[in-house]
């Protein structure tokens, strides 16, 4: 059973808890009684009492009172002054000894951080649904019990009201509070949960549960003959964890562990021991427990509103969607933003109709946050809303990293055409706080949580700069720290927010201070003047170069090849290309900045304009019948050098095929269309158009353009009156050239080119042999021999190794995953535990 002085054993181990020494001055456990009892080192009882009430004492101040080793030393603070007291009542000791002392009184605890409870509540809640109840009857209503949720069939039921009212209601609530995905058990896993509840029940002769005794493994540091002695320990919590994650593939094989577990506390406990009886006990009635639970039809273990579990997976267009996957889903509020999530439940229900139940992930637009709060181009967050969606919402695939593996590479074998986000904090619906997510395997559904994927590494790791929050501009001019909180607003039901909101608030304690702009480079110094070295006398010449040499062969090469400065402060960043983005246009009021997460030759984030819905964040993307997307838009070639502020061309934008769809076709009359139908976009506002003048013509010309028009032809008839020559007067076209005196041009343009492009060679022989003489002096030309030696040795060098480490990158690519199936005999092969 649990022996409640385990813990206090020894001292705390350095190592593991460093801060332990800083709050606690006095540190004490048995061992160290122990050794002054045998050194002789105590003066008085009070002394040997004084150190007794030290361990307590310690562990209430250092850990929370929900702490393990904090329970544990109530209970020891209770045996020893029932023991005390015994003493003092034999006259052992004085009763003034039998008193602990008073250490002085317990700090209260600090403030748990946020994201520790959020992640324990991640990991306990099955946990926490499983044992529901269980020991309310036995122990006289001491612990009530909580009743989860009601389904919508049950509440609707029991009102008398239709189950679309109560939903409009339920949406309300779930978008405040964190949920949890819906249980939905095979008849096996009912199976394996009713005996796992059931043995619970069981007391022995001191009232006390047994089973409490087989929760966990004995420490390995007290008890190491325990493991020398068992070769395959296991405990209850084991067991529920291999079944939370889908180990179990029958009830015997659910059995066989339950078998090891109690044949291990047989084996290392004696006889006549408790433990020994209890085990015996148990095993006997959980083998009763599991025969009557086999013998029950599957019909009895449907869930509620008829679900049908179905474990392995959905079959959908042609592929198969299962526990664990990451998917795009139907956004109802905006089709060109739709829903990242993980699914977490697949089902059918009574209808044959098949679910899942799906996790949502939120953009940085969806959420309320501080407005200094910067994010990862592609960052999602990690909500608490896990939401039923029917098979055919499920849009396509992609793929969420956890942010520390987000710039290492990329999932192998994942398609390059679909988004991979990365994410790094949970974000509490309820509080509008987002928080570290310290471990990302709490993040994942049971089932996947042990399981890993492999990665295409790239060369270095990738430096991913923070960008500014796309809401900065929905802060309002007179916001104040002291401000309540904004809300999000809300569209549909079962959909994330249309937009969040930004405040002026404090910053979140785990959330950095917002970066410093990147300064401008610093001005390039002049090149120092050539300085002409005195020659000596003539000498067998030592052509080993110094640095002084080097020094200005540098500068003068500098010099020579040096481009403009401000070339070089727009191109040395921003040359990584990011995945393409999925959000070409958006209808959300959030606007999308300008080019933000794609290569551009500046290091300054541009301004965000906006017009409206047509907004566009100019990714390039393969199109794909299935996603939102929005082609990409005609625009002007980009002038090298050009700033953020330049002034943008006049676009064009269209909606894909299924949204275009979606707008009904007497409102698409209303609006200019191109040839297909699809209505037009533009990112500035119209000017003003005449009707067409010409039948059939798309659109018209502008009044001005028109007036202007006329004035010219009013001149021009004026012009040809004052000359005498008729009104409909056409001046002669001049005549073409004649190919011949077309090729002799091109021949003196190609004659003039070469003798220009000599000369320029003959200046440049000119200046190279000068920088020789300069340096060398009267032996430039052996001096210029030794540098054209020198430089073709480092060329064949640089050859060399380019091809060596392209080489390298071939036989890289050539390399395939030896496949491990049919090479070996695993466990899981014969014995069904594995």
């Amino acid at each position: 059973g649990h022996d409640p002085s385990k813990v206090f054993h020894r001292k705390v181990n350095k190592r593991s808890l460093p801060d332990y020494y800083d709050v606690i001055k006095e540190p004490v456990a048995l061992s160290t009684l122990k050794s002054k009892l045998q050194n002789r080192q105590y003066n008085s009882f009070a002394d040997f009492v004084r150190d007794c009430a030290l361990i307590p004492h310690n562990a209430q101040t250092y850990n929370r009172p929900e702490a393990g080793a904090y329970q544990d030393a109530l209970v020891i603070k209770g045996v020893m002054e029932k023991e005390f007291q015994q003493l003092a009542e034999e006259g052992t000791i004085s009763k003034e000894d039998a008193i602990l002392p008073d250490l002085g009184e317990i700090p209260p605890a600090s403030p748990r951080p946020a994201e520790e409870e959020e992640e324990d509540e991640e990991e306990d809640d099955e946990d926490d649904e499983d044992e529901e109840g269980d020991d309310s009857e036995e122990e006289g209503g001491k612990r009530k019990r909580r009743r989860g949720p009601r389904s919508l069939a049950t509440i609707a039921k029991r009102e008398g009201i239709s189950k679309e009212d109560v939903q409009k209601g339920a949406d309300a609530d779930l978008r405040k509070r964190r949920g949890r995905p819906p249980r939905v058990d095979t008849p096996m896993e009912a199976r394996i949960k009713a005996v796992l509840k059931s043995i619970r029940k069981y007391k022995n002769d001191l009232g006390q549960i047994m089973i409490h005794q087989f929760e966990k493994l004995p420490d390995k540091t007290s008890m190491p003959e325990y493991y020398q002695e068992i070769k395959e320990p296991i405990a209850i919590e084991i067991i529920k964890r291999k079944q939370k994650r889908k180990k179990y593939q029958s009830v015997d094989h659910f059995m066989r562990d339950i078998d090891t577990m109690f044949n291990n506390a047989k084996s290392y406990n004696q006889d006549e021991s408790q433990i020994y009886k209890d085990a015996v006990l148990l095993q006997n009635e959980a083998h009763k427990l599991a025969e009557t639970e086999k013998s029950k039809p599957d019909d009895e273990y449907v869930m509620e509103e008829g679900r049908l579990p179905l474990p392995n997976g959905i079959l959908h267009n042609g592929e198969l969607w299962k526990v664990g996957d990451w998917v795009h889903i139907q956004n109802p509020n905006d089709v060109t933003k739709p829903i990242v999530a993980q699914i977490y439940r697949t089902w059918q229900d009574s209808e044959g109709q098949k679910w899942v139940n799906a996790c949502w992930y939120y953009r940085p637009e969806q959420t309320v946050h501080q407005y200094e709060k910067h994010f990862y181009p592609n960052e999602v967050v990690k909500t608490g809303q896990y939401r039923d969606h029917h098979i055919d919402e499920v849009i396509d695939r992609c793929f969420v990293m956890f942010c520390t593996r987000y710039s290492r590479g990329r999932p192998r074998g994942f398609p390059k055409d679909k988004e991979v986000y990365v994410c790094d904090s949970r974000y509490n619906e309820e509080k509008h706080k987002m928080n570290k997510i310290k471990t990302w395997a709490s993040c994942l559904p049971d089932e996947v949580r042990d399981k890993d994927y492999e990665m295409d590494l790239f060369d270095g790791p990738k430096k991913t700069k923070k960008v500014p929050t796309p809401l900065l501009h929905m802060l309002k001019d007179d916001a104040k720290e002291m401000d309540e909180l904004p809300k999000p607003r809300w569209g549909a039901d079962n959909a994330p927010p249309i937009v969040g909101a930004v405040h002026k608030g404090s910053r979140d304690e785990n959330q950095s201070p917002p970066p410093e702009p990147t300064p401008s480079p610093p001005p390039q110094p002049p090149p120092p003047p050539r300085q002409v070295p005195t020659v000596p006398k003539y000498e067998t010449p030592n052509y080993r170069r110094t640095s002084e040499m080097d020094g200005r062969m540098a500068n003068n090469s500098e010099a020579a090849a040096a481009p403009p400065a401000s070339y070089n402060s727009q191109t040395q960043s921003h040359s990584q290309t990011q995945a393409p983005q999925y959000n070409h246009q958006s209808a959300s009021p959030a606007p999308i900045q300008y080019n933000q997460y794609a290569s551009h030759p500046t290091p300054n984030y541009p301004q965000t304009q906006h017009h409206g819905s047509a907004s566009s964040s100019y990714h390039s993307a393969q199109a794909d019948p299935r996603y939102p997307q929005v082609p990409a838009p005609y625009r002007a070639a980009a002038v090298s050098g050009t700033t953020a502020n330049s002034v943008r061309p006049h676009e064009i934008f269209r909606l894909s095929e299924q949204a275009n769809a979606q707008i009904p076709e007497e409102v698409r009359k209303l609006y200019q269309q191109d040839e297909h139908g699809n209505v037009l976009f533009f990112t500035a506002p119209p000017v003003d158009v005449l009707p067409p003048t010409k039948e059939g013509s798309a659109m018209g010309h502008t009044a001005r353009y028109l007036a202007e028009k006329l004035r010219r032809k009013i001149a021009l008839k004026e012009k040809r009156k004052a000359e005498g020559l008729p009104e409909d007067y056409e001046e002669p076209k001049p005549k073409k050239v004649k190919p011949e005196m077309d090729e002799d041009l091109t021949g003196q343009i190609n004659n003039m080119r070469d003798k220009a492009l000599r000369i320029l060679i003959d200046e440049m022989q000119e200046g190279t042999e000068a920088i020789y003489k300069d340096i060398y002096g009267v032996h430039w030309e052996e001096g210029a021999r030794f540098e054209a030696a020198r430089r073709v040795e480092r060329q064949a060098e640089a050859k060399r190794k380019n091809m060596a480490l392209a080489e390298s990158a071939r036989r890289r690519k050539e390399e395939e995953t030896v496949p491990l199936m049919g090479m070996g005999v695993y466990l899981d092969d014969f014995d069904p535990r594995y």
